[in-house]
């Protein structure tokens, strides 16, 4: 196979391993394959995905191959990618990838239009650059296209963008809207990958350390709570009144970014907006802050500012650790160069809550072609009985059971009539 772009072909019987190690963790995922191996839904359908090339990654391009599907597989962030196991999807499953781990700019959009190249009748997408680049330069390829699967919450957030202007251009499942994915993906998945990633990158003890969480939904959520585990003292920043009075009564500090910025030890956004942390709070901060990101695009932490206000170049102090010393010489360390920590310095969210984001993604892309003639150009959700199958498969793959309704409590809920 000549049609990909690796580091290195050699890694693939350790990118096996790694992978084979994750299909442990990751039943639903692998009952689904052998369902799509016997039933082949996805037969002859040209994919492209744009995701993080991850050995959990690696068992979902896994399934959608062994359900029929002619997949290629392009990196969605130029640091997230394991290099092993991008050399075993080409050397052992023979799936076309194209990602480097620390690829320039330059590069990563290369290697997005490589997997477009492959003129895909459906796109996975995390982060949508895929759709992005689909709809602002290879327009040529929309009339083929059937639809698309989006992973996370900033792609989500830029679909209904793209859907509310009417430039959406072919229907999306957002996978992120799963009950599935994100209570257990961005809660569980990255409130521990985040705090794995910075204790890589930084090996600093937590305990007593006040930690500045920008952002409370289900990814702060659960980086907060971790983060309280380990003996940090929280504080969260938020825009929303709602979730910052829902941080107030699950018991965290709750300020504007300014003020926290004076007392934080250690900063870390999930809002999936721009210059959350700007120039003036790199002002306010203390000599030897670490400031790291776990929101998808590296646009959170305003790296020119900081950059304009130091000595010169950062210094390497660490790997993934970049060590800004400002005019009036204090110290700041930004992580990771401001991308995604848990998958920069670490190996992103355990396998066992990936087997439920990427088990959403695998069907929902099942639904996607079974109902494409139904669906219009916008954005939808993941159908709730495909959520609640999940679980269901999930819950039996733990080995626990839960009660069912009889026919008089199913009678009681579906009436109007009876009361006290």
């Amino acid at each position: 196979m000549s049609n990909y772009d690796i580091k290195d072909a050699s890694l693939a019987e350790g990118g096996r391993r790694r992978v084979d190690w994750a299909e442990r963790e990751m039943p639903v995922l692998r009952l689904i394959r052998e369902r799509f191996e016997k039933e082949k839904p996805l037969k002859g359908i040209r994919m492209s995905a744009c995701l993080h090339v991850t050995a959990e990654t690696a068992n979902l391009m896994r399934t959608l191959q062994a359900g029929g599907a002619d997949v290629v597989i392009t990196a969605s962030n130029p640091l997230s990618t394991q290099d092993d196991v991008a050399a075993a999807l080409v050397n052992i499953w023979e799936i076309p990838t194209f990602a480097i781990k620390g690829e320039d700019n330059v590069t990563y959009y290369k290697h997005l239009s490589a997997a477009l190249d492959h003129k895909p009748q459906m796109t996975m997408d995390d982060g949508a650059d895929l759709v992005s680049v689909l709809h602002k330069d290879r327009r040529e390829l929309i009339p083929g296209i059937i639809g698309g699967t989006e992973e996370t919450t900033t792609g989500v957030i830029r679909l209904r963008a793209m859907a509310a202007d009417k430039m959406l251009n072919f229907p999306v499942i957002a996978v992120n809207d799963a009950m599935t994915k994100h209570f257990f993906d961005n809660r569980y998945g990255t409130g521990q990958s985040t705090i794995d990633g910075i204790i890589r990158a930084t090996n600093v003890l937590l305990a007593g350390k006040v930690f500045v969480v920008a952002g409370y939904g289900w990814c702060g959520r659960g980086l907060a709570s971790r983060a309280r585990g380990m003996g940090a003292l929280v504080v969260v920043t938020e825009i929303d009144p709602l979730k910052a009075l829902e941080a107030v009564m699950d018991g965290f500090q709750v300020m504007p970014m300014l003020d926290a910025a004076k007392i934080g030890d250690i900063f870390c956004t999930v809002t999936g907006d721009l210059n959350v942390i700007d120039g003036h709070h790199f002002e306010a901060m203390k000599d030897g802050a670490i400031v790291s990101n776990s929101g998808h695009f590296n646009v959170e932490i305003n790296i020119p500012a900081l950059a304009a206000m130091s000595k010169g170049e950062p210094t390497l102090v660490r790997p993934f650790v970049d060590q800004y010393e400002t005019k009036d010489g204090r110290k700041i360390n930004i992580l990771g160069e401001g991308r995604l920590i848990n998958l920069a310095s670490a190996e992103g969210h355990p396998a066992s809550v990936m087997d439920m984001s990427f088990a959403n993604q695998a069907l929902s892309a099942e639904y996607m072609l079974k109902n494409a003639d139904k669906l219009e150009n916008t954005v939808y959700s993941v159908p709730e009985d495909i959520d609640k199958e999940i679980a269901r498969i999930k819950l039996n793959a733990m080995g626990i059971q839960i009660d069912t309704l009889t026919t008089a409590q199913v009678k009681y809920l579906n009436s109007w009539e009876e009361g006290t």
